[in-house]
């Protein structure tokens, strides 16, 4: 457990900084609404933020930014802000390596530590229903994210679009967070299931393994 004592805003509440969220939309305006709020409050403060998005909503995501009243540019050259495309960040080499995103993650989290604030993190999951190797680990990947990042004042929020995946990855994806936004509402995910249980579930073959659609 996070002995963290600073708080992030977040679906209009408060929780931990040292949180893995994962939000569903049924809409990419949805998503914004909830998301640019929270990067904003974020650069606002001095946090460090990264977005990790489609290559086609990049200028989207830096344009919303902007209307805010946030001065993205300054923001991206003094390090405050990263807006990476899922090439760049998530599917180096057309693949998609778990244990490196992991090692990134960690290098994200030690620097920091460097820092007084804390790093926000957006990541846009419609990645997974593509065509990539190692596309299917995204279930793995995702639980083993709750070994890696209560070490380190990251706020994290992981997003799905509920019209574009399917049901049972849906499912799975909520058992592997420790926080879910349904309905633009935060809560406590009573269906949370710890990394060790759901990783020896997925080696006994009784967890869903990501069927994306």
């Amino acid at each position: 457990m996070s002995d963290c004592s600073k708080t992030v805003g977040l679906a209009r509440s408060r929780l931990n900084c040292r949180c893995h969220v994962c939000a569903f939309f049924h809409s990419r305006e949805d998503e914004y609404k909830i998301l640019v709020p929270f990067m904003k409050e974020g650069l606002d403060a001095g946090d460090r933020t990264v977005q990790i998005v489609g290559a086609e909503h990049r200028a989207e995501q830096i344009r919303r930014l902007t209307e805010t009243g946030v001065d993205t540019l300054a923001a991206e050259q003094r390090g405050q802000l990263a807006v990476r495309t899922w090439e760049d960040a998530v599917l180096r080499g057309g693949r998609f390596d778990q244990y490196a995103m992991i090692g990134a993650l960690q290098e994200i989290g030690a620097d920091g530590e460097q820092r007084s604030g804390i790093t926000r993190i957006w990541a846009n999951m419609g990645w997974a229903l593509g065509d990539f190797p190692g596309a299917h680990d995204v279930v793995e990947y995702e639980s083993r994210l709750n070994y890696v990042l209560p070490n380190y004042d990251i706020a994290a929020v992981c997003t799905y679009d509920l019209t574009q995946f399917g049901a049972s990855v849906v499912m799975d994806i909520l058992r592997i967070h420790p926080q879910v936004i349904v309905g633009k509402v935060l809560r406590e995910n009573p269906f949370y299931v710890p990394p060790d249980e759901f990783l020896a579930e997925l080696r006994r073959g009784s967890a869903t393994v990501a069927d994306v659609e």
